[in-house]
């Protein structure tokens, strides 16, 4: 029971250390599970739908049985299997990196280095920047934070919450793995199917929720709870994906601005459909998105939090009342 307790505590950690700290500066485990998947991509391709999910399985189920296990080896000493998924859940987090990166597109953009912003855009998403103006910068980089609030926060500490070190490292390796090969391209079109299809899944509960939490602190940028909640609503199956799009929408509306509209990944255009009735974002909406992906986050972290300490205390035994004896 104290445990789950513990486990509320240590999202609270870990989300403290990525607010201070933000992603590791070296040694990165991120960075080496991608390495590490490099390696087994170069052994392991084909274009096959099978080897993908076997190459999927085996890079999202082993990481996660390690974590387990060394939870489980913990369990004795409660104040290490806390520290474990503190330290879990910071690696897998990256709110504070995430504004930092969509701030610094928006400064450069406002300076009129537009070079440099494309540049920078690299750091938020993988759509081809060559030819994006100073307004299409800035909606790619609130797209980003709107997404990735999902993908790199919200869903971390909910993984974390619901099943500890095995499941914030499963989610974040799948994460990883879409993100490197669940794309459409022709290599990867059957091979990173089962990928995609797995970091879709999981990352389902968490988009609903970071658009919920996003009506919900509307008011904090200036935006309605009802209109952004009718925003998401209207607009967010409209998106291809089945789960970026409802927090698309929902920032959409938080912040009273337009998304979607033309863009390209490795020369290949699409036009996403418009989410949301505003104008199109500037500058200010990169400030106002990074304003509302931090109260997302923070919202969250508190809402695992006490989920965790609410199922430790209705878990706890009641005292009986004491037993009279007939006289």
């Amino acid at each position: 029971m104290k445990g789950k307790a513990a486990t509320g505590a240590a999202l609270l950690a870990g989300y403290a250390a990525d607010l201070a700290f933000g992603d590791p500066g070296r040694w990165h485990p991120v960075a080496g599970f991608g390495h590490v998947a490099l390696a087994l991509e170069r052994v392991a391709y084909a274009p096959t739908r099978v080897r993908g999910a076997a190459f999927a399985t085996v890079l999202v189920a082993a990481p996660a049985l390690a974590a387990e296990l060394l939870a489980r080896a913990a369990w004795r000493g409660r104040a290490r299997r806390s520290l474990l998924l503190a330290v879990l859940t910071w690696v897998a987090l990256g709110g504070r990196s995430l504004t930092r990166e969509a701030l610094n597109v928006s400064d450069l953009v406002e300076r009129g280095e537009l070079d440099q912003a494309r540049g920078a855009l690299r750091a938020l998403c993988g759509r081809d920047a060559a030819d994006l103006d100073g307004d299409a910068l800035c909606r790619a980089a609130v797209e980003s934070v709107a997404e990735n609030t999902s993908d790199a926060v919200v869903g971390a500490l909910l993984w974390g919450a619901v099943a500890g070190a095995g499941g914030v490292t499963a989610y974040r390796a799948a994460n990883t793995l879409d993100a490197m090969v669940g794309h459409r391209s022709e290599r990867y079109a059957a091979f990173g199917w089962a990928a995609a299809r797995l970091d879709d899944i999981m990352s389902w509960p968490a988009a609903r929720l970071a658009a919920a939490l996003a009506c919900l602190v509307a008011p904090l940028v200036g935006g309605s709870p009802r209109t952004a909640a009718q925003i998401a609503r209207r607009d967010g199956s409209a998106h291809p994906s089945p789960n970026a799009g409802h927090v698309e929408a929902a920032f959409a509306g938080a912040l009273g601005v337009s998304l979607g509209g033309p863009l390209a990944y490795d020369g290949h255009v699409e036009s996403r459909p418009r989410l949301g009735d505003g104008g199109v974002p500037c500058v200010h909406d990169v400030h106002r998105a990074a304003r509302l992906s931090r109260a997302v986050g923070a919202t969250a972290a508190a809402l695992c939090a006490a989920a965790r300490c609410a199922a430790a205390a209705a878990a706890r035994p009641h005292a009986l009342p004491p037993t009279t004896e007939a006289v």
